[in-house]
């Protein structure tokens, strides 16, 4: 059952004026139960403030229904602190959570609470001073799960990805990396916390799937608000609804973004089917082949918890995902073909992945042609989108590649993205290039496409579409439609045989010898670090985001 909750922000000792409007708001709303955040008490040093205190103990402040407190910034006063150790309780409907806590609500809701600032050389296991520990932040890892997270500080790294601006002349808080750690781990459904003088409410973010449920996806809710009775009337209160047995989405809602917080890293046994982890976004492995050989003479192929493209997969690296749809999702090719100077008007390498949700060898072997047809059309979205961004950053003198290898022995298919100079397309060379490599090897000719269904094609295949950007001198022309910029597009079908020996990085080893990269055809020879991983993925992020639709809003 659905519960309605209300959380302040900080009450900073003014208790009366609180309780009194909570308890107006209670009668109509019927809540069932508040939560403070951040500091309750204040500084308590004024005679207004010592008096406040005094009216809650001797319970001439009522408050109206179960309210839960946790630390902030300031220490409590002693009077509270001895009405605590002795009664539980600082008064009748008012519980503390302690420094770190965990509750259960009468309603089911789970609470997991961290208050204080982080002290790394803390040497205090007083639990009401109002600092805590790295270790304080790990130990509630062993929550395992929570609906709501409430700290006093933001998690580091909050704000990426998102468009939701702070107001004019403000900065953000603190942030802590052992906070973006728990909420990772915990996944809440929310996590509250308190702002200096302002309200802040981030989009939505999405968590990785777990392994008993790959298709849900965990959303947190992040809300921080601002102090009661703040001079420029921000939101110091803020009401929502909570049901802790309802489901996990499955579906994102409109401006969801990934999650701005990397999952902790933990050490994990290996896989038996997978001998390095980092496979998770290889390009066109020959590993990926033989390991798929050797798992299937010794089984069924691996499911979405080992697969290199499921969300499911523990070993997965988050930090290479850019944007997430409801269907699919982008990330950048680790490995990738070109390099963050290979093309000048980009600062990123531009070799992106589009990965389906569905773990499935093809698009055609998608069972239900209504999800199948989903599917196809939001990963055809990311490519117009990318059309799009590279329009904008390179007119004209950039066009793209996007290939798909097809078969009905794989494991999940995925779309291979790549820039490159619009010269090589208008002359010919691109299609030249694939035609020519298929006949060195032997393999099928090239055919044109058939007219029906594209995400049903048959059989197993290579397909590349190449597309061809609006010349600048022709963009007035050809204009910027309802699909982003135009231009012309080919689309290439090499039909291949069930038992036909292909080379899965035929479409690499074509573009790589066309664009003279030839030393990067292999992937693994020119294998990034996590840190320039993550620039490159933060440079596309902000090319695109002017283009990302799932951040619509």
């Amino acid at each position: 059952m659905a519960s309605k909750i209300v959380v302040i922000g900080d009450v900073n000792c003014e208790l009366r004026e609180v309780f009194t409007k909570l308890a107006k708001l209670h009668v109509r709303q019927g809540f069932a139960f508040a939560i403070i955040v951040g500091d309750l008490f204040g500084n308590c040093s004024t005679e207004h403030e010592l008096d406040e205190v005094s009216a809650l103990l001797k319970g001439n402040i009522s408050v109206p229904l179960p309210t839960y407190f946790g630390l902030g910034s300031r220490p409590f006063p002693t009077r509270v602190i001895e009405r605590i150790e002795a009664h539980d309780e600082v008064c009748p409907n008012l519980y503390f959570l302690g420094r770190r806590g965990t509750l259960k609500t009468a309603e089911g809701i789970r609470l997991v609470a961290l208050g204080g600032v982080l002290e790394s050389d803390a040497k205090s296991t007083d639990k009401y001073h109002p600092i805590y520990t790295e270790s304080d932040a790990r130990a509630l890892h062993g929550a395992h799960n929570a609906d709501i997270l409430i700290t006093h500080q933001w998690p580091k790294g909050i704000r990426t990805g998102s468009k939701v601006a702070l107001p004019d002349n403000e900065t953000a808080p603190q942030e802590a990396q052992c906070i973006a750690d728990l909420c990772s781990t915990l996944q809440p459904r929310y996590h509250l916390t308190t702002s200096s003088g302002f309200f802040y409410e981030r989009e939505p973010f999405f968590h990785l799937p777990s392994e008993d449920n790959p298709d849900a996806k965990p959303l947190t809710r992040f809300i921080s608000l601002a102090p009661y009775n703040n001079s420029s009337k921000q939101k110091w209160m803020y009401a929502f609804t909570l049901d802790p047995k309802a489901p996990l989405p499955l579906t994102l809602p409109v401006g969801a973004t990934a999650s701005p917080l990397p999952f902790p890293q933990t050490k994990r046994k290996p896989f038996s089917s997978q001998r390095e982890s980092y496979h998770r976004f290889a390009v066109d492995s020959d590993d990926h082949h033989h390991q798929r050989s050797r798992k299937r003479a010794r089984g069924p192929p691996p499911g979405p918890d080992q697969c290199f493209f499921c969300l499911s997969n523990p070993n997965i690296a988050t930090h290479l995902i850019t944007s997430i749809g409801n269907e699919s999702y982008l990330t950048t090719a680790k490995g990738p073909l070109p390099t963050s100077e290979t093309f000048p008007s980009l600062n990123f390498p531009g070799h992106m992945l589009i990965i389906p949700f569905t773990h499935s060898p093809t698009l055609n072997s998608i069972s239900d042609a209504e999800s199948r047809l989903s599917t196809y059309n939001e990963m055809q979205r990311y490519r117009t989108a990318l059309h799009s961004m590279l329009q904008h950053r390179a007119n004209g003198t950039l066009g793209a590649i996007t290939w798909e290898v097809s078969r009905g022995n794989g494991i999940h298919i995925h779309w291979q993205f790549l820039p490159v100079p619009s010269d090589l397309i208008r002359r010919g060379l691109v299609d030249a290039a694939f035609r020519v490599e298929a006949e060195n090897l032997k393999y099928p000719k090239f055919e044109s496409t058939g007219a029906g269904d594209p995400s049903s094609e048959p059989g197993d295949f290579f397909r590349v579409w190449i597309w061809d950007p609006p010349a600048e001198k022709n963009q007035e022309e050809e204009g910027f439609g309802e699909k982003g910029w135009v231009g012309s597009e080919k689309t290439l079908l090499l039909p291949l045989d069930v038992a036909f020996r292909f080379d899965l990085q035929f479409g690499r080893r074509v573009m790589a010898k066309l664009m003279e990269l030839e030393r990067r055809i292999n992937w693994k020879n020119d294998v990034q670090s996590q840190e320039q991983e993550e620039a490159d993925a933060v440079a596309f992020k902000e090319s695109f985001k002017d283009f990302d639709f799932t951040l619509e809003g």
